[in-house]
């Protein structure tokens, strides 16, 4: 078995993004990832110390965690069972199934999907594999982070890393990642997206707060509560971590921005990163002190695109049109 199922991903600057931010952006693909997203970094570090000898795995996801853990458990030889949010597009479901996993779509948003997982779990004996909040997840994701360093090359750092958030994993693999090679002292600016803001919410707020409902158009963002870790970070004095919000209309116009000038697809919750740049946002944070100026290169994590493709894209233009 090979060490690890995660893919070293290029480290592309982007010329046109660097022009708009006025230093130099280098976005890590993570799009490329074999399953579609960064998540096979830290399910495929999770998954070889936890499923060697089991009857099966079974996940909760809006899509690329479930499709982390489907892609793994085949190349593993074991069963894997995903529950989906019946928001998870049919396109997603597909993909799932024509990786060997069985699909379960229960209740409307990610939450309701992880309780049955969870059931499932205990009631079946599978093993159960958490999108975001584990450990051994993110000492996988923080592989990204390493493999920028080596890329960049001795004496280059980061001035910034922009990601986006949704139950947290990146942001805490990339933290873990950071302490790894030494950059603790790079600042973070974490991306949601209206409606699907739970960290955010728990930043304003100095505790966890659970969100009523996702609202967002960003399914892939979709937990309600953002994981313990990512919240007890942002607390943290020794780092710096900056949370903005923009709307779905911003994070589609990033994705289509980004489509056109990149030639890369990629979903809304990696637009709502993305967005950060096409809407100014850097440039205001500098211009409010949050950020310094002049700035350093600037790491774009370009988390995932495995759950979108050009007839959800012109649906989501539709809606969010309307």
């Amino acid at each position: 078995m090979a060490n690890h199922f995660h893919l070293n991903t290029p480290l592309l600057e982007s010329v046109g993004m660097s022009k708009l931010v006025g230093t130099a952006v280098y976005l890590k693909m993570e799009n490329s990832q074999p399953s579609g997203s960064f998540k096979i970094r830290g399910i495929g570090h999770l998954c070889q110390h936890m499923v060697r000898q089991s009857k099966g795995v079974v996940c909760a996801s809006g899509g690329n965690a479930g499709m982390a853990a489907a892609y793994v458990a085949r190349k593993m030889g074991v069963p894997a069972t995903i529950v989906v949010p019946s928001s998870s597009p049919q396109l997603v479901v597909q993909r799932l199934q024509d990786q060997g996993a069985t699909v379960k779509i229960t209740g409307k948003v990610w939450d309701d999907a992880n309780a049955e997982a969870l059931r499932l779990a205990e009631t079946e004996g599978l093993t159960f594999v958490p999108p975001f909040d584990h450990p051994l997840l993110w000492q996988g994701h923080g592989s990204m982070i390493a493999e920028v360093a080596a890329s960049l090359g001795p004496g280059v750092k980061p001035g910034a890393v922009l990601l986006s958030v949704g139950g947290g994993g990146l942001l805490c693999g990339v933290i873990q990642g950071l302490k790894d090679v030494g950059w603790t002292d790079v600042p973070i600016v974490a991306m949601e997206t209206v409606g699907a803001h739970c960290f955010n919410a728990a930043v304003k707020a100095g505790r966890l707060v659970t969100l009523d409902d996702i609202t967002s158009e960003a399914k892939c963002l979709g937990a309600k509560t953002v994981c313990k870790k990512a919240f007890e970070y942002s607390q943290c004095d020794e780092l710096t971590i900056i949370s903005e919000l923009v709307t779905d209309q911003q994070a589609l116009h990033a994705v289509e921005t980004f489509l056109d000038e990149e030639r890369v697809l990629v979903e809304m919750a990696c637009g709502a990163a993305l967005a950060a740049v096409y809407s100014g946002l850097i440039r205001r944070l500098q211009d409010e002190g949050m950020l310094p100026t002049p700035l350093g290169p600037l790491l774009v994590i370009v988390c995932g695109g495995g759950s979108v493709d050009m007839e959800q894209l012109t649906n989501l233009k539709h809606k969010l049109q309307t």
